[in-house]
């Protein structure tokens, strides 16, 4: 099978990822977010009869996930949201499995590719649609109200102008429906006070990445999966999580720190009488890139990885 898409992705924590998974050469691993194929190839590769299932929504990583592991019948690649991971292994009659890796940043290829609609640097049409259907950047900026956008763009992006940017859209698509990137990125632009416009960074960052999270639900979808991931996972497995933004970073270590939580009798209780247990303990507490990889991929700058281990059902 031959693709001609170039799904170039430089997987951060690229051998971190895969030590803090602790894979069994027999084990059955499921990778969230296979992307270009660069983690499920590492994952791969120290399989012996263990079996590796690739998810990823983008049609176009499927293509090229499709063409990197023809013939390799230790990989299963599905096209979906990793947040119907229980679905996926039901259906592949896969009742636990050992590790579950999620790389939750943006691909290259997506932010680089034009006509996908991430990026503020090249005119295309709004999109930023990872699964390239349902709803899209554009009917975001065109349909949704001056306080909703200011809340995307406040919650998500932590852009302190949102209000004025909110404004600026609703008052631009009187007259004309915003269509491509560089109409929004102006409009952003025009928003700033010039006296903070003319410092380092583009004005528009913020609000595509909060448009973005926005389209995709990546919050959301990040939020309703994590326990499944835990609940899927074998004595003994983990669940790898990178993450790119600090709202993301949040949910995970909030959540896997509930996952190591004990006993919850409130302190003035002489003895335990909830019984609860900790189902999982950390291996580590966190990792972030180093200099050497950020100056190798300035995208791994905001990086972070994290991962636990289930200790009991």
């Amino acid at each position: 099978m031959e693709t001609n898409i170039n799904f170039s992705h430089i997987p951060v924590f690229y051998k971190e990822a895969i030590e803090a998974l602790d894979i069994k050469p027999d084990g059955i691993y499921v990778d969230c977010t296979g992307g270009g194929g660069g983690h499920s190839s590492m994952i791969a590769e120290k399989l012996t009869t263990g079996h590796l299932y690739t998810i990823d929504r983008d049609p176009d990583a499927i293509k090229v996930l499709k063409a990197r592991f023809d013939g390799n019948d230790k990989v299963t690649i599905v096209n979906s949201r990793f947040s119907r991971l229980k679905e996926i292994l039901t259906e592949n009659g896969v009742e636990k499995v050992d590790g579950i890796l999620a790389d939750l940043g943006v691909s290259s290829y997506q932010l680089d590719t034009a006509e996908r609609g991430f990026s503020f640097h090249s005119d295309a049409p709004l999109d930023m649609r990872m699964s390239k259907e349902g709803l899209s950047a554009k009917d975001v900026v065109n349909t949704y109200s001056a306080g909703e956008l200011s809340k995307i763009l406040s919650f998500y992006g932590e852009e302190k102008f949102a209000r004025a940017i909110a404004n600026n859209i609703v008052k631009y698509r009187e007259t004309k429906e915003i269509e491509t990137t560089l109409e929004l990125a102006e409009i952003i632009k025009e928003s700033y006070p010039p006296s903070v416009r003319r410092k380092s960074g583009h004005p528009a960052k913020k609000s595509f990445q909060a448009i973005r999270i926005e389209v995709n639900s990546e919050l959301l979808e990040l939020k309703n999966t994590l326990d499944d991931m835990f609940e899927a996972i074998n004595v003994g497995g983990r669940v790898v999580i990178i993450t790119f933004h600090s709202l993301e970073d949040r949910i995970v270590k909030v959540k896997f720190n509930d996952f190591c939580s004990g006993c919850t009798c409130p302190p003035e209780f002489p003895v335990c009488v909830c019984g609860k247990t900790p189902k999982g303990k950390l291996p580590f507490k966190v990792k972030e890139p180093t200099e050497k990889e950020i100056e190798e991929n300035s995208r791994s700058r905001s990086a972070k990885l994290r991962a636990v281990e289930r200790v009991e059902e």
